[in-house]
């Protein structure tokens, strides 16, 4: 590798090397340049100054002072359109929407879905959602409630006075109770749930699961390599069509040819697959020692204000329903 620096060099041409195999910086013999951290005490390494040959001309190494990987200064993106749930942790994001979630989960009673409802859009409309927005940002839950309760009105649990029957259609005042708290209760879960969740940027996600969660960090941004990757998808698919329309294997039926050019598809993203572990391993991964990160995910008092808040909603609709004794469970 040295000898072909050489050569190039002896042409005329400009190499820039960045490594840290000091062996081949003194073979190459050639002007250096530190990338120091800007901030107290740099210009050392492990713990001592920093040693090295002079250049070939016999001048010093340049110390040049850039942002310490870990202390980067750089502008917050916009993941929400509320300032406060943008500034949340995305970790904190996705545990709220559990606590949210999950607590409404073991009942099914339109008391304490309409109060978790009604909290959650008060919550929602003080952080700076407008109703529109909320409907806006929601709209699948907005669609998939309705045809739920539709679909348990006709075919749910019979119970009560009966209003129509056909058939295997059932319409009785239980049915009607269950559409109605079922629809409350995909609303109450599913709106908070999209709302703190929708504008998280994956790169920041990952931040925060290696940061904050402690999960495994070749795990994590293997994932987030992957799912960078996810686009380019199609393009592979259209370039694995051209390439067998270019060996005349283009005219055949399309539903034949979708499984041998699916398998091409696997095996090349095996393959991609492959160098990406490769790449992460090159890059530590797979070392022992700590790895820095190019930005800090932090935690401050306002994501452990939000986590209490999100517990709270589910805990006070409960709470209500039980004092008001109108609180049922699946299976009642």
């Amino acid at each position: 590798m040295a000898q072909l620096i050489d050569s190039l060099r002896a042409d005329g041409i400009c190499i820039i090397v960045v490594t840290h195999d000091m062996d081949l910086v003194k073979a190459l013999d050639a002007r250096l340049v530190y990338l120091i951290p800007d901030r107290p005490g740099a210009g050392k390494v492990s713990g001592g100054p920093v040693q090295s040959p002079d250049g070939p001309d016999g001048s010093r190494p340049v110390l040049l002072p850039v942002a310490a990987m870990d202390q980067r200064d750089e502008p917050p993106r916009r993941s929400s359109r509320s300032a406060y749930i943008a500034s949340i942790n995305p970790a904190f994001r996705l545990i709220g929407a559990f606590l949210t979630a999950l607590p409404l989960l073991i009942s099914l009673d339109w008391v304490s879905a309409t109060v978790a409802l009604v909290l959650e859009l008060f919550l929602l409309m003080a952080a700076g959602f407008t109703p529109l927005r909320i409907v806006r940002s929601a709209w699948p839950i907005f669609l998939g409630a309705p045809g739920s309760a539709l679909a348990i009105i006709l075919y749910g649990k019979a119970g009560g006075a009966t209003y129509w029957q056909w058939g295997m259609i059932h319409v009785t005042q239980r049915s009607l109770d269950l559409a109605l708290a079922t629809a409350l209760r995909i609303l109450a879960i599913g709106i908070p749930a999209i709302i703190t969740v929708l504008g998280i940027d994956a790169t920041d996600l990952a931040d925060a699961f290696s940061q904050v969660l402690h999960l495994p960090e070749r795990f994590v941004y293997g994932g987030l390599a992957g799912l960078r990757l996810f686009s380019v998808l199609r393009d592979d698919w259209s370039a694995l069509s051209a390439s067998r329309r270019s060996r005349g294997l283009g005219d055949e039926n399309r539903f034949k040819a979708f499984f041998p050019q699916a398998f091409a598809l696997l095996v090349l993203s095996i393959r991609r697959s492959t160098t990406l572990a490769t790449a992460m391993e090159a890059r530590g991964f797979g070392g022992t020692e700590e790895r820095t990160h190019a930005r800090v995910s932090d935690v401050g008092p306002r994501d452990y204000v939000y986590l209490l808040i999100c517990l709270a909603v589910p805990v006070a609709a409960l709470a209500t329903a039980a004092l008001t004794g109108r609180i049922s469970y699946f299976g009642n």
